[in-house]
């Protein structure tokens, strides 16, 4: 076996933690307070802030916020939600969760991958209760024509901003349009902390509840509690373990201070790639030159026009070229789980994305030369 085919030379994804980010995690661990405490109350009012938003709610992880928000929504059983085939399984998991079911919609196309508000219309029923909107790859969905479509239907909108921390819709930040928005800050994201998550929203009930369940129900946390402010609780509903502890609240505002600057980054290196691959014959590339000034550029996303080679191109680009890719992502409606208990809608833009996308490399890590070394294996290999 090639040594690329173990270990690939140019990796999908690679995090650099800097001196000051391991410091201010190990200043936390020499303070002996590790759960939920001030930096993670720190860190809420800076990302709220950042957002534009009244609340800020940090959780255990964006799974454990769409829950919440779900739940916000009063999201229970007999109910639908609207959601995207296209996108990682929690964002339909969470539904189930709430005792819901999931309802698949479809993508705009394969130059936009993100939900259709015509799909979406032609889903609702007087069972939905939300619709879920994803920002994929960083990308603004149309979430203006989402919320209209949810407002004249009295429905909420949630929005599952897990690739946008710093997407924007005429200047304002995306997960700011719905009842909440359910961040990620997990390993791979454009703000990582490992695990964790965070629930965004205006709605002053939404962030209670949120806050409430996310620590079991109860009406005071272990911090409060260790500095007199409250003596006891209470349990005022079902709740659930979703806390956010305090090292990756130290990395998040840390992490947080580059945060311009690697999205800058990340923005020159998408238009970069989309300059080398503007003509490749077989490849489409999502969204447009334009749409990069107000995207996070989470991941970078290619279609194989030719779909039936896919497996056989994202092979050859590792065995070959050293050159790691994944798939964003297969198609949820797909999955065993959900086919068997939802059944399989037709969702031809979803299929057709699900069978022909390959994510290529694109981290902070990368310089120019890695960059053209994928670029001239696409070439190669497409």
């Amino acid at each position: 076996m090639d040594a690329t085919e173990r270990t690939p030379e140019i990796p999908l994804f690679d995090l650099e933690l800097s001196e000051e980010d391991i410091e201010a995690v190990l200043d936390v661990l020499r303070s002996g307070w590790l759960t939920m405490g001030p930096l993670t109350a720190e860190f809420e009012r800076t990302f709220a802030e950042h957002l534009g938003v009244e609340h800020a709610v940090a959780v255990s992880s964006c799974t454990a916020a769409l829950h919440l928000a779900y739940l916000a929504a009063g999201v229970g059983p007999g109910d639908e939600v609207i959601v995207p085939a296209l996108t990682f399984a929690a964002t339909a998991a969470a539904v189930v969760y709430c005792g819901a079911t999931p309802v698949f919609a479809d993508v705009v196309g394969p130059h936009r991958l993100d939900l259709d508000p015509a799909s979406v219309e032609r889903m609702i029923t007087p069972r939905t209760k939300a619709v879920c909107v994803v920002h994929f790859a960083g990308y603004p969905a149309r979430v203006q024509e989402l919320r209209a479509l949810c407002d004249a239907h009295g429905v909420a909108l949630i929005e599952d901003v897990a690739h946008a921390p710093q997407a924007y819709v005429d200047g304002r930040a995306v997960g700011s349009f719905g009842l909440a928005g359910a961040f990620s800050f997990f390993s791979n994201k454009v703000l990582a902390c490992g695990e964790g998550g965070l629930v965004a929203t205006d709605d002053e009930a939404v962030a209670a509840l949120a806050r409430s369940r996310r620590s079991h129900g109860m009406t005071s946390g272990t911090w409060s509690r260790h500095t007199g402010e409250t003596i006891t609780y209470d349990a005022q509903g079902l709740g659930f373990n979703y806390r956010l502890d305090e090292p990756r609240a130290a990395l998040l505002l840390s992490r947080f201070k580059r945060l311009d600057a690697e999205i800058a980054r990340r923005r020159e290196l998408t238009r970069a790639y989309r300059a080398a691959l503007a003509g490749h014959e077989g490849l489409i590339v999502p969204y447009a030159d334009e749409d990069v000034e107000h995207s996070s550029c989470y991941v970078m996303p290619v279609l194989v026009r030719d779909h039936a080679r896919r497996d056989e191109i994202r092979l050859a680009l590792r065995s070959k070229h050293g050159v790691q890719t994944s798939i964003f992502y297969p198609a949820v409606h797909e999955f065993t789980a959900y086919r068997e208990r939802f059944g399989v809608p037709s969702l031809p833009h979803t299929e057709h994305a699900a069978r022909a996308e390959i994510t290529i490399p694109l981290h902070m890590a990368m310089d120019d030369a890695a960059l053209e070394r994928v670029v001239a294996a696409l070439e190669d290999t497409v």
